[in-house]
């Protein structure tokens, strides 16, 4: 158990312990009322001579008053002071566990960031290889294949990529990585893909273009994460483009190893969801494997770009993707909610 939650627990404790002295003194207070009374009645019928005891069970009744009357206030002065303790102990102990979820989310998306702004950085890189830039500017059979071998040895190294796809200017792809793997992918028309045009439109060769994660039907319908930029004549920089490259990040199995691995206590793994959603709040990876590219969560954003609050049950912590270096972001959330262990309980 974490320590905010066992000192709410002692808090518990403490109340339940004062509230048996409590009954135990009032039922002593009560025997002693009733012994009094029996005093008293003693002493009325010995007349005269019970006179002095009646005084001293007068007395006894009287103390009881004053000690039931203590107790009463003390009852009252304990329940609200401790029930104030408690709330103020809910409320902390939320706002502590707000925090660190929102901070896990946030280191969450940060290293999807950075992930893929490594992405970003290889297909720029890759662009400029000879063979790929060889492979449009020749356009001969034997160009292609040379080409097709360079990125197949490029995916024995960069095992994150399913692969690697060379298309011309007119968007039809010439040369992949991996031809017999995805056979289908030799001869797609991309022509009409954002990420295409995208990449046909940039300025530079310090460009690129991305699109949202998506399962594509020549790569047997895997989620992919897509990169490009277009292939420059000569190479260069700044240089006509004459085609694009497109890569492939394979999202599921590496986007599946970030939302698993939060650095939760054992405790919460089976009560919390961590989730990455995209700017439509789209679920792109779960930790629970539910939902992915087929459900939308709600996300009060209210708080700001990073926050934390609770909602039915539940606590939700959240962060905006922050971008890391030249990659900007796609408007990303990381995204923690996490049941009450009194809600979990009931499922």
């Amino acid at each position: 158990m974490a320590e905010p939650e066992r000192i709410l627990d002692l808090t518990r404790a403490v109340y339940d312990l004062a509230n048996d002295k409590i009954r135990a003194i009032k039922k002593v207070t009560g025997t002693t009322r009733i012994l009094s009374l029996n005093a008293l009645i003693e002493a009325t019928r010995a007349g005269e001579a019970g006179k002095g005891f009646a005084v001293v069970a007068n007395e006894v009744k009287n103390v009881s008053q004053n000690i039931d009357s203590i107790t009463q206030s003390l009852e009252g002065d304990l329940s609200a002071t401790i029930q104030d303790l408690m709330t103020l102990g809910e409320t902390l102990i939320q706002q502590m566990r707000g925090s660190r979820l929102a901070d896990l989310a946030l280191n969450m998306i940060e290293i999807i960031d950075r992930n893929l702004y490594e992405r970003s950085c290889d297909v720029r890189w890759w662009a400029t290889d000879s063979a790929v830039v060889d492979c449009l500017a020749n356009g001969s059979e034997g160009a292609a294949s040379y080409a097709s071998r360079r990125l197949g040895v490029i995916l024995d190294s960069y095992t994150v990529y399913l692969d690697l796809w060379i298309a011309d200017a007119d968007g039809r792809v010439v040369a992949t990585g991996r031809p017999d793997r995805y056979p289908r992918a030799i001869g797609t028309d991309v022509s009409r893909e954002g990420w295409f045009r995208d990449s046909m439109e940039t300025r530079d060769g310090t460009e690129f273009a991305m699109a949202d994660v998506a399962a594509i039907p020549a790569l047997d319908n895997s989620l992919v994460a897509t990169y490009a930029t277009a292939i420059r004549e000569g190479g260069e920089t700044n240089g006509r483009p004459i085609g694009v490259l497109g890569i492939f990040f394979d999202w599921q199995p590496q986007a599946g190893t970030v939302v698993k691995g939060v650095r939760l206590r054992d405790e919460e793994r089976t009560h919390t969801r961590c989730l990455l959603v995209d700017q439509n709040l789209r679920v792109l990876a779960a930790s629970d494997d539910r939902g992915v590219l087929s459900e939308a969560i709600r996300l009060d954003t209210r708080n700001g770009i990073m926050g934390a609050y609770a909602d039915t049950g539940t606590i939700v912590g959240y962060a905006l993707t922050p971008g890391y270096e030249t990659y900007r972001g796609m408007g990303w959330y990381g995204v923690i909610i996490q049941e009450n262990a009194e809600a979990a309980a009931l499922h």
